[in-house]
């Protein structure tokens, strides 16, 4: 493709995700790439590298196009400004502009008058609302300084870095060098994970899908601190698990695999379309412990298992904030309402799941957000609502020495070079230990 044909795609990616708010950004980006088979591997990279640096500075960019008079400020000019920050002179980037079938259309002269406002200006400007230099919504920047204090702006910075991608190493299949050295093979140079004991790194996008190691089930892509959440449930061979919010699999995966495919582990969600995708994913990984049930409406499944898990995981429905290296959009799609929603679904989800855990059992709820109400706020009320459950140290020896016998963490990329994840451990006391209880324990701010 001509340079002037990617900054055509990179607009037309951007208005497609913002013709659909409510989508992840990554999902639309995956269909207009598969709508768009024309385009090769590599413009793909350099397609997908500026509209993910627009979404990163998103609301920096706007601020300094409205200075400038340019309101609203659409997908090209955003794409365009991008440019002029990252140091491309303004006659090249208007050079880029032309009109022509492949190409986004010349720039107006009004345009060109804001674009040149910009120059030698920093993206990073000192008159900027604060919320605005941390390229999030205004109602959420409290919440965060709740969870992050004196290292708000340390933390975000680093959920604003480009993620590394973070394999787990099937070892149902292979060990972690053995599947090292067969990507290294493909031409993939991966290095250990410093947390998880399965894990593998490589930095930038991969071609990873497309691997033997990949395709055989020797490697599943997955964020390390999402390692560490199937770590902390301590599954072990002969276990009856619980997996509540299976979704399509990835901490099932890992828990048939610490389980050496022994014992049985339920997979639950209510998406039918996300346990479907689970399939495939579990015959490729040689998995054959799992159950999968759709929870729906009036459905007796729950009820007639009660009490009887040994572990249940909860990787709770969240605001997804600690992600944001991923899903830079995410940051501002949230709205204050979806946040309020998500508190009320995961109390309900809380309960739902405790009331499978066996005397004496353990329950793990986890997500992947960074902020207190979500984490360790909702830990404090069920311990206030469900007397019979109490934080415990983790028994898992699959969790590393900074983390060993913990009974909550809370990652992120700043602190541990992972995702933002939370997770808290609690037993549920058999009937006869309730009576010698004083009281639920309260859970300090995390």
């Amino acid at each position: 493709m001509t340079p002037s044909a990617r900054l055509a795609a990179s607009i037309d990616l951007l208005t497609a995700m913002e013709a659909a708010p409510r989508k992840p950004a990554d999902a639309v980006a995956n269909s207009f790439f598969r709508e768009r088979r024309y385009i090769g591997g590599g413009d793909r990279r350099a397609i997908s590298s500026l509209v993910w640096d627009v979404m990163r500075a998103w609301r920096r960019l706007g601020w300094h196009l409205e200075q400038a008079g340019a309101v609203p400020a659409a997908p090209r000019l955003l794409v365009a400004a991008c440019l002029i920050f990252k140091g491309t002179p303004l006659k090249e980037v208007a050079s880029s502009f032309s009109d022509g079938r492949f190409a986004a259309g010349a720039l107006t002269f009004k345009e060109q008058d804001a674009l040149s406002a910009l120059a030698g200006k920093s993206l990073d400007n000192l008159g900027m609302p604060r919320a605005i230099k941390q390229e999030v919504p205004d109602w959420l920047l409290p919440k965060l300084e709740e969870t992050f204090g004196e290292f708000l702006e340390e933390e975000l910075a680093a959920l604003s870095e480009p993620a590394t991608l973070d394999l787990r190493v099937n070892i149902l299949l292979n060990s972690r060098q053995e599947a090292q050295k067969a990507l290294a093979r493909e031409g993939l140079h991966a290095t250990l994970t410093p947390l998880s004991p399965w894990g593998l790194r490589l930095n930038g996008r991969q071609p990873v899908t497309s691997t033997t190691p990949f395709k055989d089930g020797r490697v599943e892509i997955q964020d390390e601190g999402s390692q560490l959440v199937a770590a902390i449930l301590g599954a072990a061979p002969q276990m009856r698990v619980l997996d509540y919010c299976a979704g399509a699999g990835g901490k099932t995966l890992a828990l048939a695999m610490m389980m050496e495919n022994k014992g049985h582990i339920a997979a639950c969600d209510v998406a039918e379309k996300r346990l479907a995708g689970a399939v495939r994913r579990l015959r490729r990984a040689g998995v054959h412990n799992v159950e999968q049930h759709l929870l729906q409406a009036g459905d007796k499944w729950a009820k007639r298992r009660s009490g009887s898990f040994d572990r249940v995981l909860v990787d709770a429905p969240c605001s997804g904030t600690g992600t944001w290296r991923r899903n830079p959009d995410a940051r501002l799609r949230m709205t204050e309402q979806d946040l309020a929603e998500l508190l009320v679904k995961q109390a309900e989800i809380l309960d739902k799941a405790a009331a499978l855990v066996k005397p004496g059992g353990r329950l793990v709820y986890a997500t992947c957000s960074v902020l207190h109400a979500e984490n360790a706020a909702q830990i404090d009320a069920f311990l206030h609502r469900k007397p019979e459950f109490t934080l415990v140290s983790s028994d898992s020896t699959a969790l590393p020495d900074t983390l060993k016998e913990t009974n909550m963490f809370s990652l992120s990329p700043r602190q541990n070079g992972t995702d933002g994840f939370f997770a808290a451990v609690l037993t549920r006391a058999a009937p006869e230990e309730l009576s010698s209880q004083d009281g639920a324990t309260t859970v300090a701010a995390s």
